[in-house]
């Protein structure tokens, strides 16, 4: 059993190494590439909190050297793995919520934040963190600070082991990787292939795309978190590999 891990770097090699341990073999095949935004942040006084949805973001600010103005803010982070990070960065007050955007605001409104919300946040976002709050009498102010750019191409050995049928599975982590999956493979995987080939998906948003090329043997993820991703990979390669 091999699987084929698309999501960026470096948490692609951090997946790898996790399903390692479970003696799960991986290739990688970033399909998007981190940028950091140039541009001036707002005053940190201005803001009462700062929400999370991305440790990217946390990334490009510790880059930027943008992160120790926010330090004494509380901060909301989308899930466990994103408000570690924010921990190990120097943020001493730090919230989690369930993993997805809807339990971010439904936080953030039960804590009932006395200001301006700040949110860094990639260029492409999937969901409206302003508009969630809205309703709650809460402003967000987003600002991009970086922005996944897309692959051009596969690299050659996955290309070569999609045509082959080597991987076991693939695994994808947001919906835009799936979306760049589809559009790089359509010409190398065909349509028959696709049925058979097993994807492992974070979330039904995360798998639209995928099912929409004909992609229908979809794996979901009981949770949006990447022990949830690791478990399902596990019980997945077990179940295949009789072990």
């Amino acid at each position: 059993m091999r699987m084929l891990i698309t999501r960026p770097e470096p948490d692609a090699q951090a997946t790898r190494d996790r399903l390692a341990a479970l003696d799960i073999a991986a290739d990688i095949a970033p399909l998007m590439t981190r940028q950091n935004l140039p541009g001036h942040l707002p005053p940190p006084d201005g803001f009462a909190a700062v929400a999370l949805t991305s440790t990217n973001a946390l990334r490009a600010l510790s880059e930027t050297a943008s992160l120790e103005p926010l330090f004494d803010k509380p901060v909301f982070a989308v899930g466990d793995r994103t408000a570690h990070e924010a921990r190990q960065l120097g943020f001493a007050r730090v919230t989690a919520a369930d993993g997805t955007l809807e339990s971010l605001a439904t936080t953030i409104a039960l804590a009932r934040v006395g200001g301006p919300v700040f949110y860094p946040a990639g260029k492409h976002l999937s969901g409206d963190l302003a508009h969630a709050l809205a309703p709650h009498g809460l402003m967000v102010v987003t600002v991009p600070v970086y922005e996944m750019v897309a692959e051009t191409a596969l690299a050659a050995d996955a290309i070569a082991g999609l045509a082959a049928s080597a991987f076991g599975a693939v695994l994808f982590y947001s919906r835009r990787t799936a979306e760049i999956f589809c559009t790089l493979v359509a010409d190398v995987i065909a349509p028959a292939d696709r049925r058979n080939l097993p994807v492992i998906c974070l979330s039904e948003n995360v798998a639209a795309p995928l099912l929409n090329h004909h992609f229908s043997r979809v794996l979901l993820a009981d949770h949006p978190s990447e022990e949830a991703m690791l478990a399902l990979s596990l019980a997945f390669a077990r179940e295949q590999t009789g072990s």
